[in-house]
């Protein structure tokens, strides 16, 4: 296998794996969604740092045990975690 070959065939599997994180994001995103729209119906706060914090814990872990930097595992939670409660919070606003 020449190098173009070999890295066109790196890329695609880059390319698919990217695509499968979006779709995953977004079923993730619906479901709190979901989450946010119960939590403002039943007055419930939009954010839950106990669970936030849990969370990480737990994500950083499996981060450890998959060879991910951990750091990086906590960064990319806390980036969806803050997106999640600012549409909680517009959900709440708005409802």
């Amino acid at each position: 296998m020449d190098t173009d070959t070999q890295l066109a065939t790196f890329r695609q599997s880059i390319d698919n794996i990217d695509a499968a994180l979006v779709f995953m994001l977004a079923e993730r995103f619906r479901i709190t969604k979901a989450v946010g729209e119960y939590k403002a119906k039943t007055q419930l706060p939009p954010a839950d740092p106990q669970r936030e914090e849990k969370q990480i814990a737990r994500l950083k872990s499996l981060a450890e045990e998959a060879s991910l930097d951990p750091e990086f595992s906590e960064k990319f939670l806390r980036f969806i975690i803050d997106e999640v409660i600012r549409h909680h919070e517009q959900i709440r606003d708005n409802g």
